[in-house]
């Protein structure tokens, strides 16, 4: 249920909708706080304690919002800001610190135990730079029908793509044969691991 406007108050600030106010805020401000006094803090207000009402009325003036920023503090410590764009712009930083935050993937390169240099050489370059962005890469070569019998091709082609990526990316173990694939796992080749979530297989 909302609460009363007394005296011509405006909770959620004066700032003639500059900015669209949020539903439910997530602090306490203006009116909502209700105790005898509170610690001013901030570049435009002389720090220190003031009754709530006459910090109130000084945002008021100001047309901003009294902020409570501390609820735990005693007195409650409190800022004079514009408290939607507060808002607005706490919620553009976190969009973009989320927007920066990496995700690690395990990248799969496909090779045949008759794959060419053209094809090898391709493949090798997409896999340095999914390496040289914090990502794993599944390498594994797909034996179809009776090429289960050149194995050991596969083994070696592997080996030689592990070579090729050791300035970049370490093998995690050697290769192994599983069903129909001949398959090896890299990761990246760097002390810094990327903040990662689930690994998100994704076929190259």
């Amino acid at each position: 249920m909302a609460l009363p406007n007394r005296g011509g108050f405006k909770p959620g600030g004066f700032n003639r909708g500059r900015f669209a106010p949020r539903k439910e805020a997530e602090h306490r401000i203006n009116h909502h706080i209700r105790v005898a006094q509170v610690r001013l803090v901030g570049e435009n207000v002389t720090i220190g304690v003031y009754p709530t009402q006459d910090a109130q009325k000084m945002a008021q003036d100001m047309e901003l919002d009294l902020v409570e920023i501390s609820p735990q503090a005693d007195p409650p410590v409190c800022r004079i800001i514009d408290y939607n764009k507060f808002l607005y712009d706490k919620k553009k930083k976190e969009k973009e610190m989320k927007a920066k935050a990496k995700t690690t993937e395990m990248k799969e390169i496909r090779f045949t135990p008759n794959t060419d240099d053209h094809d090898f050489d391709f493949k090798s370059k997409h896999a340095e730079g999914f390496l040289k962005d914090g990502n794993k890469v599944k390498a594994y070569v797909q034996f179809k029908g009776r090429a289960i019998q050149f194995k050991d091709r596969g083994e070696l082609l592997l080996l030689k793509f592990a070579d090729r990526l050791k300035d970049v990316g370490q093998l995690e173990s050697m290769p192994k044969l599983e069903g129909k694939r001949m398959l090896a796992i890299f990761t990246p080749k760097t002390s810094k691991k990327p903040k990662g979530g689930e690994l998100k297989p994704q076929a190259s």
